[in-house]
């Protein structure tokens, strides 16, 4: 089989395995993120040389604590109220929980973002690796998780959007980079990506988030203006912060000396590899929406 049919066959199993969990059921989609956690951070184990065991362990753990007691929290306060007659004001107590755990997430991206323009690095400490696994690989995922339910209820086609995005970007960026690109953006770290490639990525990926609040999302017509300003800001974060997140992971598997950071995908490499801008991106966009919520 050639490299072409399998880098097809693999990446339309991976796009019917995640479109057809996240449309199925909240639980689908949460169950398949969470298995998604499990492979990522084994593969990123590999790469920097973690021990596999406690670091799944860890992951997995605070991945399900945190999204079944989000998932739940209204049932859990229904429940806890009637058990004890008092009022558990635990919804509160998770959007302070979200915003602690938004604030960590940042604060490591802005370590990730020096790491990966800090040129001396070649060995990463203990402590720096195990701050990218909660801050890098674990709590974007609880994120990814989070912004599916956007301001109330689960909402597929706010999580489908974000990957439509995402693979827009990349495709797009791909296509005109290999067709007119001649300026490196990073070569460092990433020769093949160029700055007319990531300009074609951003321009491509604003008309999808365009066509995807006029199209998909349905807007309320009195706020359809609203909507399509609100997908395009989204199309620009994912377009800048899903090419930084790629290019982080770049650096990591460059530190490593490999190529892909699994083989878990024929012709795609890992699910980190798949992954590595949406990752990146995700408390970026929570935060967006959380800035919305209060603005609104």
């Amino acid at each position: 089989m050639n490299e072409t049919l399998k880098r097809t066959i693999s990446g339309a199993v991976y796009i019917a395995l995640l479109l057809a969990s996240i449309l199925f059921s909240t639980e689908s989609f949460i169950v398949l993120f969470g298995i998604f956690l499990i492979i990522t951070i084994y593969e990123f184990s590999n790469l920097v040389k973690l021990n596999k065991i406690f670091s799944i362990a860890f992951g997995t753990l605070l991945y399900s604590a945190i999204v079944l007691v989000g998932h739940y929290n209204k049932q859990t306060t229904a429940y806890l109220n009637n058990l004890f007659k008092s009022d558990f004001d635990l919804i509160t107590n998770i959007q302070e929980l979200n915003m602690v755990l938004l604030a960590v997430t940042i604060v490591i991206a802005i370590k990730c973002i020096l790491f990966l323009f800090y040129d001396s690095v070649q060995q990463i400490s203990i402590s720096s690796k195990y701050l990218y696994l909660l801050g890098y690989i674990t709590l974007p995922f609880i994120f990814i998780v989070k912004i599916s339910f956007g301001t109330s209820d689960y909402n597929p086609k706010i999580i489908i959007g974000l990957f439509v995005l995402i693979w827009t970007n990349d495709t797009f960026a791909y296509l005109v980079g290999k067709s007119i690109g001649k300026h490196k953006l990073f070569e460092r770290v990433s020769p093949k990506k160029t700055i007319e490639g990531f300009l074609g990525g951003v321009v491509f990926a604003a008309l999808a988030g365009f066509l995807i609040s006029k199209f998909y999302i349905q807007p309320n017509p009195a706020f359809s203006n609203k909507s399509i300003l609100i997908w395009t800001i989204i199309a620009l974060i994912v377009s800048v912060f899903g090419t930084i997140g790629d290019l982080i992971e770049s650096k990591f598997k460059r530190i490593a000396g490999v190529k892909d950071s699994g083989s878990i995908m024929p012709g795609h490499g890992g699910i980190l590899d798949r992954l590595d801008s949406v990752i990146f991106v995700a408390p970026i966009i929570f935060l967006f929406y959380q800035i919305l919520y209060y603005v609104s």
